[in-house]
């Protein structure tokens, strides 16, 4: 259903279309929006609507977008009171360079007479002033909170606000909204998909605060990077001529399937629009190489041979969790618990993941025990149960947490199951972590889709020294890798126990 245009955004479809478009193959036409471009603005422009958050695939106009609406601004065609200020804020200056450059193009293609209306400045400030109805200043800002304090802008642009540093890009977030509040302003937040849930744009989208309009093109996870529906969700402009084409994207993607790794997962996040990590030197496995791991409840390998269970034990705030590893078959399960204070709902919301928690549990891949912590006994118990009778060959665990182990294997009459005691840094972390990348990618590894797993996955990132060995680190502040080590020690040790040379049984000769 087409929304009603507000006054402001009937001015502002009004004036867009005005414009000579700057640069690209349609530079010296008018401008001409596209659906989801006027849906934007409609949405951005509606009434008791503070933040306008725009998540897209990267060539479809949205900083230029942004900048017709602020020249709009600036000259008072939109939203018009005297003073205006605009400011383009980016992580650094050459990043807000670019939608400063978008708004001197737009304005290098109005008449003449206007043009010399607008003073620009190129130094060590980048402003556009006019005195156009009642005059408006429009500058660039980098990620420092410091440097705006005090302003009171009328219209914020925050572009690629994914890839702000978390602490100082936070501080210049707070500082704009705090001082848009003063003269009703609006900030438009846009930006390709950020690589993980507890990104600050990512919140902005999945929780978003009243008064927010939310417009995400991201197509459903876990589809081929060459399907076309979903490349024309995450890039509408292709269909209306606006950025990159339908040919070009499946050429791409191609060309990225064939190189994988960081080539794979930059795609994925940036022409695909997916929250994935595009940089591969500290990611575990990209989310190709987990992807292609499971498979139908239908094709899951039996539980065939001696199994292997890992576990990664977590405090009063983290998820404890447990790998079951079948070596012969390669078939893999995982299960998680959190303690039931707070509830799962409320932690999701903590953690920056929504209802992520709930929906695991819904599915049978997290459970909830205990007050404020896990009971570790109860819940290796609970995970031993699934095996209906078969008792594990091996339990591998952090050597680190050996006396709350023992009293655990106690606890689940496991005591005397042998324990395989791994550390999670350089030495073990390294070897285990190899381990498994090499089963994965001989497909030794097989599960049924988990989003627990999935999700794991994601956060999961890798720590290298000078020497290339990796250990695993929880690099995302509130990323969940707990069901990562779980699956890292199993899987390892399987592959050990797989590996070991046979022993023939001893024969006795007489002489």
């Amino acid at each position: 259903m087409t929304r009603r245009a507000s006054p402001e955004a009937a001015a502002a479809l009004r004036f867009l279309p005005t414009l000579i478009v700057p640069e690209g193959r349609l530079a010296g036409k008018k401008l001409k929006l596209a659906t989801y471009q006027r849906d934007f603005v409609r949405g951005a422009f509606a009434p008791s609507i503070e933040a306008a958050v725009l998540s897209i695939g990267r060539g479809n106009a949205k900083t230029a977008l942004s900048a017709g609406i602020a020249l709009g601004h600036l000259i008072g065609e939109i939203a018009p009171q005297p003073h205006r200020e605009i400011l383009f804020a980016a992580r650094n200056r050459d990043q807000a360079k670019t939608a400063f450059g978008f708004l001197v193009g737009f304005i290098n293609g109005l008449p003449p007479e206007q043009q010399a209306q607008f003073t620009i400045r190129r130094g060590s400030k980048l402003e556009v002033e006019t005195a156009v109805n009642g005059g408006g200043l429009a500058r660039v800002i980098a990620a420092d909170g410091k440097s705006i304090l005090g302003g009171a802008p009328t219209l914020a642009i925050l572009d690629e606000r994914a890839a702000w540093a978390r602490e100082k890009g936070d501080a210049l977030e707070n500082a704009i909204l705090s001082g848009l509040g003063k003269r009703d302003g609006r900030a438009l937040i846009i930006s390709t998909s950020a690589p993980d849930d507890a990104n600050t744009f990512s919140r902005w989208l999945d929780e978003p605060p009243p008064g927010t309009y939310v417009q995400e093109h991201r197509p459903q996870p876990g589809l081929p990077p060459d399907d076309l529906g979903s490349l024309l969700v995450a890039n509408p402009g292709a269909k209306e001529g606006i950025g990159p084409s339908p040919e070009w994207l499946i050429a791409q993607a191609r060309r990225a399937i064939a190189r994988g790794g960081s080539a794979l997962s930059s795609f994925r996040n940036l022409n695909r629009n997916e929250r994935v990590a595009s940089d591969d030197r500290s990611v575990l496995l990209t989310v190709d190489e987990w992807l292609a791991c499971e498979v139908s409840p239908d094709d899951l390998p039996a539980r065939n041979g001696p199994v292997v269970m890992g576990v990664d034990l977590g405090g009063s705030r983290s998820m404890s969790a447990a790998a079951l590893y079948w070596p012969e078959t390669g078939r893999l399960e995982c299960v998680g618990a959190f303690p039931s204070k707070p509830a799962l709902a409320d932690r999701g919301q903590a953690d920056g993941v929504g209802g992520r928690y709930v929906e695991m549990a819904d599915r049978g891949e997290l459970l909830t025990m205990g007050e404020n912590t896990v009971p570790v006994g109860r819940f290796l118990a609970s995970v031993v149960q699934r095996l209906n009778g078969q008792a594990p060959a091996a339990i591998c665990g952090d050597r680190f947490r050996h006396a709350e182990f023992l009293e655990a294997l106690r606890e689940a009459a496991l005591d005397r199951v042998p324990f395989i005691w791994r550390g999670f840094g350089w030495k073990d972390g390294s070897e285990d972590i190899e381990r498994t990348r090499r089963a994965v990618f001989e497909g030794q590894v097989r599960t049924v889709p988990s989003l627990l797993l999935r999700s794991a996955f994601a956060d999961a990132i890798t720590l290298v020294d000078p020497a290339g060995n990796h250990k695993l680190a929880a690099g995302r502040s509130t990323g969940r890798v707990d069901p990562v080590a779980a699956t890292v020690v199993a899987v390892a040790q399987g592959q050990r126990m797989k590996r070991a040379p046979a022993i023939a049984p001893a024969r006795v000769h007489w002489a």
